[in-house]
């Protein structure tokens, strides 16, 4: 059952930065921005837009200050640029168009150490900093705990150790913390759990949740997370995503799919379903292969052509 407060869920639409940023295949700056047009057309009023990382690192992402230059001028819309250090924060910053940082601790050694060459204590501090940053630039900005459900090169990560890094990182203000299946290995029970144990942690803090779909769990989860009382979902139109420095993380859950489920529950995300399918297969196009979405092939219910007007 769920409460009014839980009646609606805000889509942050990540396909611009982590849909693309592990694709081999080089996509325009122009590609980019037309995909953001079409998830603002399809009523996205957060997205994930860029990442500011070392372009020899992430080559996909190294037109984030091009991007930036052609976002279109939104008041009603929240462009979200992902750093990982004080100098992509910086960039963020001096492109004059992000809205919001993005920054990343990570649960365990082994990832942060990959992703961004520190230790899970030390993702903590950075990730303060640069919240602090952002607030100091007029900015405001959240946090993902990478790895919360599991960690490519040390296993199994602590549910407490997630806990207690969402409580530290709460102390310096985000504006939410995601926790965030980097490799797709969580279970509705394991999400049900820690979406709890850290909601209740950093209340009134909201969670955020970034799932990837791996292993098929990934709609299962966000459900989970949902009824646990996380408000808002990662997801990425078409369900393309992955990490650069995660093996197997392969495929956020697709924008699509997270809105039929949704909606058919009844429980409003105030994107168009039609629109996000329509640019489903825009994408397909732009990447030459077909979208591993579901409903982007299947399409919704009841398909519009077979509604009929009572008699």
């Amino acid at each position: 059952m769920y409460t009014e407060e839980q009646s609606s869920i805000e889509i942050v639409e990540v396909s611009p930065r982590d849909g693309l940023q592990n694709e081999r295949l080089a996509i325009p700056t122009a590609e980019k921005l037309a995909l953001i047009a079409r998830a603002i057309d399809a009523g996205a009023k957060r997205i994930e837009v860029t990442s500011f990382v070392n372009p020899k690192a992430v080559p996909q992402m190294a037109d984030a200050d091009e991007v930036c230059a052609g976002l279109p001028e939104r008041d009603d819309v929240t462009y979200i640029g992902l750093v990982m250090n004080m100098r992509g924060a910086e960039r963020a910053i001096a492109s004059g168009r992000i809205d919001q940082l993005g920054a990343v601790a990570v649960a365990s050694d082994g990832l942060g150490v990959a992703n961004q060459g520190q230790s899970s204590d030390e993702t903590i501090d950075v990730c303060r900093d640069i919240i602090a940053k952002a607030q100091d630039a007029g900015l405001s900005a959240q946090a993902t705990i990478a790895a919360s459900f599991g960690c490519p090169f040390d296993g199994e990560v602590s549910e407490d150790r997630v806990v207690h890094m969402a409580r530290e990182i709460a102390k310096a203000g985000p504006a939410e913390i995601a926790l965030a299946d980097t490799i797709g290995v969580a279970n509705p029970a394991h999400v049900a759990r820690l979406v709890t144990r850290v909601r209740e942690a950093i209340q009134p803090l909201p969670v955020r949740v970034h799932f990837h779909n791996t292993r098929g769990t990934g709609l299962a989860n966000v459900w989970a997370a949902v009824a646990a009382g996380a408000r808002t979902v990662d997801a990425s139109i078409g369900g393309l995503g992955g990490c650069p420095f995660a093996p197997g993380a392969a495929g956020n859950v697709a924008t699509e799919d997270v809105l039929y489920m949704l909606e058919r529950a009844g429980i409003e995300t105030g994107l168009s379903l039609e629109k996000t399918i329509a640019a489903n297969h825009w994408l397909a196009e732009v990447m030459n292969k077909e979208m591993p979405a579901m409903v982007g092939k299947a399409g919704g219910f009841p398909h519009p052509k077979t509604e009929r007007t009572a008699a």
